[in-house]
């Protein structure tokens, strides 16, 4: 009984150090969806205030956050494709479903509603006013003439943006159609047919002129950007399904092309081509080639050089111009209206943390002369131009500030104005948030391995001060944790979860493995990583022996947890190691990759991958089942049923697995949430029990230890 309340005062004196909860923490506002008008100073933005997503606005030459919808219920529809019209006189919206999903279905309804909600088009007044429904669809673009073009049911659809008239459908057509794009003049509408093995690129005039198709072939063509006068498309062009099935475990090079085609005739010719190479293929980052239309250029996104960079081409072709040189990443990349500069995120900056940070970067379309607009310890992220060319809008944060929206000129060193800070609650706890600290470790191939340390400054009672510990590793895997609040706003999440814990004692280790995103390409693109041999997880491991070599840490209470692909390794790590690992908590993460990916790998055809069983028994022998013999920590095992990025069954049979195996199992079930958590009630409920799950078996753990039991839990 002594050891048992000995234990719980080391918990209790971190939280008395740092008092706050879940609740604090998760009541920041999150803003995401930025946008701006192509003419004056006015912005618009998606705000999510623990869980009701409104339209806000500002406009020059105060930029005073307004807010334009009354969405007053956590019922999980997100606010995406936020849009101003050229004019800036009205907001268009979608509401509803599930953006960040990998395959389709019916709309998510996280509330359990009874009748279940629908993914629609709405606008509204920026000056105010009730908003229209102009129907449903998704993907909506706008015209000069202020008609919105959206994808409705595989169609092309269209309404006036002041929703007078109901919508209709623009054409019909073999194939998906998507990604409409106006001409600048509003007097066409280029778009993708998506063929199943193949994709085409359309023209429509008007209903009596036939379409125009832009040099058809048996390739993939996609992404149609139009010239600033309308009188060309540049698009990108891969090549399409089918030839003799390949290795499953060697990488092999995606060519890719950019094309300039006349859109009077639709001929066109190839304006460059990537090097044949791994580091050529389609980059594999936010945005993806990022193709933009400048002003007598074209400018894209390559990993040619090992790195994903900008580069731009002159429109009558020639060599591609390198336009950001340096051991960093472009993402979140925007143009300006005249068509001259590029604004876009970087981990870029003077000092050596900045490579895991993010920081604001302007750069001509005709030069390599980038310049970094905003220097420092903060984060920045998401940069639009505004129509009058005078400023730039962003969201930024820092390590104890969650993200705002801001406004500052667009030159460097210039004032940056703040934009709804307002909306942060007043209990929030920024003053008591510890600021992440960079470490470098190797991993054992000698790998260098970049994580961030939460450690609040207070010291537990027993064990000589030494504290519990946890690595927390992200999803994705294309992600990159950083040291701040991050733009998404499920990693968002991650870093207040990370930021409690560090305030209830634990030291927590946030792990940016290889397969992530921010360290170049090769660094993302590692041998035998994933379903090929996991060899990321040699960078968990290279994390837990750092933990371990630090004086406060118990290296008796070292914990695992993550979402996603985080969750497996979570659960890899408990398989594996449970002679380090003392517990964890895995949040709908993948188990066995042969299931996973068996459509994909056993579509029935004549001719089969040459490795085709050597690539399954590497998948077998990466997947977390394979190690249930193995396994003895005890798990909080968390997933909703509605998740369309991995299947709820991966967890259902990992739990029938565990339980045959006698492992301690706990399990919290969110019906008809997605993989995303659409609801804020939902993140409170998996962060309370994530931390409440540690702290009460490192509790327990430790009243083993003073008792002189370490190790012997009994599962």
């Amino acid at each position: 009984m002594r050891a048992a309340i000995l234990a719980a005062a080391v918990i209790a004196s971190s939280a008395r150090a740092q008092s706050f909860s879940i609740s604090q923490i998760k009541s920041y506002p999150f803003p995401n969806e930025l946008t701006a008008a192509a003419r004056g100073g006015r912005i618009a933005y998606a705000l999510d205030e623990q869980g009701k997503r409104n339209i806000w606005v500002a406009d020059a030459p105060a930029y005073t956050a307004r807010r334009l919808t009354n969405y007053a219920l956590d019922d999980g529809q997100e606010l995406t494709s936020v849009t101003l019209t050229d004019d800036g006189r009205y907001v268009v919206y979608v509401r509803g479903g599930d953006h960040g999903s990998n395959w389709a279905g019916p709309p998510p309804n996280p509330l359990s509603l009874p009748t279940a909600p629908k993914v629609e088009i709405w606008s509204v007044p920026f000056d105010g006013g009730t908003p229209t429904r102009l129907g449903e669809g998704d993907d909506p673009v706008i015209s000069s003439g202020n008609v919105v073009a959206f994808v409705r049911d595989r169609a092309i659809w269209t309404a006036p943006v002041d929703g007078k008239t109901a919508a209709k459908k623009l054409f019909s057509m073999n194939g998906d159609a998507g990604d409409p794009r106006w001409s600048p003049d509003g007097t066409r509408l280029a778009f993708v047919s998506g063929r199943v093995d193949h994709s085409l690129i359309g023209i429509f005039t008007n209903d009596s002129t036939p379409i125009r198709w832009i040099a058809p072939s048996t390739q993939r063509d996609f992404s149609p950007r139009w010239s600033p006068d309308g009188s060309h498309l540049v698009f990108v062009r891969t090549p399409g399904n089918g030839g003799a099935p390949d290795s499953l475990l060697v990488d092999h090079p995606t060519a890719w092309s950019i094309w300039r085609a006349d859109a009077r005739t639709g001929d066109a010719h190839q304006l460059w081509k990537s090097p044949f190479t791994l580091r050529g293929s389609l980059p594999g980052t936010q945005g993806s080639t990022n193709l933009l239309y400048g002003a007598g250029r074209i400018a894209f996104l390559s990993e040619m050089d090992g790195w994903p960079h900008l580069y731009s081409v002159a429109e009558s072709g020639g060599d591609a111009l390198l336009l950001t040189p340096g051991r960093y990443m472009a993402e979140h990349i925007s143009m300006s209206g005249d068509g001259k500069w590029i604004a876009f995120a970087a981990n870029a900056g003077s000092n050596v943390d900045d490579i895991d940070r993010r920081h604001l970067v302007r750069v001509p379309v005709d030069r390599a002369e980038p310049q970094v607009l905003t220097p420092g310890a903060g984060l920045e992220w998401t940069p639009v131009f505004t129509g009058d060319g005078a400023s730039v809008a962003f969201i930024g944060a820092t390590t104890s500030r969650p993200p705002a929206p801001a406004i500052m000129p667009a030159q460097a060193g210039s004032a940056i104005r703040w934009i709804g800070l307002d909306r942060i609650p007043s209990d929030f706890p920024t003053s008591q948030l510890v600021v992440p600290r960079r470490v470098v470790f190797h991993a054992s191939d000698g790998l260098e391995i970049h994580g961030q340390l939460f450690e609040a400054d207070n010291a537990s009672l027993a064990r000589g001060g030494r504290k519990p510990a946890v690595i927390f590793v992200h999803g994705g895997p294309p992600r990159q944790m950083l040291l701040g609040w991050h733009y998404s706003d499920y990693y968002s999440n991650s870093y207040a979860t990370n930021q409690y814990l560090a305030s209830r004692g634990f030291v927590v280790l946030s792990v940016n493995y290889r397969l992530g995103i921010g360290y170049g390409r090769d660094f993302q693109h590692p041998a035998n990583g994933g379903s090929r041999g996991a060899s990321e997880y040699l960078d968990v491991l290279a994390g837990a022996q750092y933990l371990r070599s630090l004086r406060e840490v118990d290296p008796s209470r070292l914990g695992i947890y993550g979402g996603s692909y985080g969750g497996f390794l979570t659960a890899l790590a408990l398989g594996r190691n449970s002679d380090l690992f003392a517990g964890g908590v895995d949040i709908h993460g993948v188990h066995d990759w042969t299931t996973e990916r068996a459509a994909s790998l056993l579509a029935p055809r004549y001719e089969k991958q040459p490795d085709l069983q050597r690539a399954l028994d590497v998948a077998w022998t990466s997947s977390p089942v394979s190690s249930v013999k193995t396994w003895r920590s005890p798990v909080l095992l968390i997933h909703g049923d509605d998740d369309r990025n991995v299947r709820f069954s991966q967890t259902i049979s990992l739990a029938r697995r565990l339980e045959r195996k006698g492992v301690l199992l706990e399990e919290i079930v969110l019906p008809d949430d997605t993989h995303h958590m659409m609801r804020h009630t939902n993140f409170i409920t998996v962060d309370s029990a994530t931390a409440a799950w540690f702290e009460r078996r490192f509790a327990r753990s430790a009243a083993q230890a003073a008792s002189g039991r370490v190790g012997s839990t009994s599962h």
